[in-house]
C-alpha cells in the first residue's frame, strides 16, 4: 500500500547501510591490527584462548633467559673450578718434582715455596669467583647455598641449583681440600712430596666430581633452553592461527562490504524519492 507518512523502503535500506557500513568498518579495524579479534564479541572463546597463549608466551620468553642466565651462573662456577684443578696438576707436578732423586733438600725448598704460593691461590680463586657479587665457590655461604631458577609457565617449572653440590659444604679453601700446612701437603723433603702427593690426587678427584655437577647441570639448562624455544615457536603459531586476522580473506569482506554500503547509499536515496512520487498522486 502507498503511503507517505512512513518510508517504509528508506527504513530498509538505512538498516542495510548501517549494518554494511558497520561490516566495513570492522574489516578496516581488522586489517589496520592485523588482529581478527578485535573486540571480544569478534570471538568470545578465541580471545580467552589467544590471552591465555600470549601470556604463555611472554612468561616463555623469561624462562629463556632465565635458563641462560642459570646456565651462565653454573659456567661461572665451572671456570672457578676448572682453574682450581689447573693449581692441583701444577701441585703434583712440584710433587713429582721433588720425589726426584735429583734436587736436593734445598732445592726442594725452593720448589715448596711455589707449592705453599699455589696452595693459598685455591684458597682465593674459591673465595673470589662470584657471579653477580654471590660467591659461588666458599662453602656454605656459596649464592645462598641454593638457587631455583624459573624455566616454565608454572611456578613448578624450576632447576635447583645446590651450589653446596659445587663448592662442598666447606668450600675449595685449603683445609677442606686437605692440602692445609701441615706435614703432608708440603714438598720440602722427599718423605713429605710422597704424603702430598695421594692428598693432590683426592683433592684433584673432588673437583673432578665437582665439575661433573657443574657440567651435568649446565647441560640441563642447555636442553631447557631448546625445548623452551621450540614450545615458543609452536604456542606462537598456534596464537597466530586463533588471533591474527587472514589479510586476503578480510580484504575480500571490505571489498564486498563497501559494495554494499555503495549500494545501500544508492538505495536510502532512491527511497528517499518514492513520497515525492506519491505526492504527484493528489495533483
Amino acid at each position: 500500500m502507498p503511503v507517505v507518512a512512513t518510508n517504509t523502503a528508506a527504513n530498509s535500506a538505512l538498516r542495510f547501510l548501517n549494518s554494511n557500513s558497520s561490516q566495513a568498518t570492522s574489516s578496516v579495524s581488522k586489517l589496520a591490527s592485523g588482529s581478527r579479534i578485535v573486540k571480544a564479541s569478534d570471538d568470545a572463546a578465541g580471545l580467552a584462548i589467544g590471552t591465555r597463549l600470549k601470556a604463555d608466551v611472554t612468561a616463555l620468553t623469561q624462562a629463556g633467559i632465565n635458563a641462560s642466565q642459570g646456565a651462565s651462573v653454573v659456567q661461572v662456577a665451572d671456570g672457578g673450578l676448572g682453574r682450581i684443578a689447573d693449581v692441583l696438576q701444577r701441585m703434583k707436578a712440584l710433587a713429582a718434582q721433588s720425589l726426584s732423586g735429583v734436587p736436593t733438600n734445598t732445592e726442594r725448598g725452593f720448589i715448596d715455596a711455589e707449592y705453599q704460593e699455589l696452595r693459598q691461590e685455591i684458597t682465593d680463586i674459591a673465595g673470589t669467583t662470584r657471579f653477580n657479587g654471590a660467591s659461588l665457590l666458599d662453602g656454605a655461604t656459596a649464592a645462598a647455598a641454593a638457587a631455583d631458577y624459573f624455566v616454565g609457565t608454572d611456578v613448578s617449572d624450576t632447576i635447583t641449583v645446590a651450589f653446596t653440590a659445587l663448592s662442598g659444604v666447606d668450600g675449595y679453601t685449603s683445609t677442606a681440600l686437605g692440602i692445609a700446612a701441615t706435614a703432608n701437603t708440603n714438598v720440602a723433603t722427599a718423605t713429605a712430596a710422597a704424603g702430598a702427593m695421594s692428598v693432590i690426587d683426592a683433592a684433584i678427584d673432588t673437583v673432578s666430581e665437582a665439575r661433573a655437577t657443574a657440567g651435568a647441570l649446565i647441560s640441563r639448562f642447555e636442553f631447557r633452553g631448546q625445548q623452551i624455544a621450540t614450545s615458543l615457536e609452536n604456542i606462537d603459531a598456534a596464537k597466530s592461527a586463533i588471533m591474527d586476522v587472514d589479510l586476503a580473506a578480510e580484504q575480500s569482506k571490505l571489498v564486498s562490504s563497501q559494495v554494499l554500503v555503495q549500494a545501500a547509499v544508492s538505495a536510502v536515496s532512491q527511497a528517499n524519492q518514492i513520497p515525492q512520487s506519491l505526492l504527484r498522486v493528489l495533483q
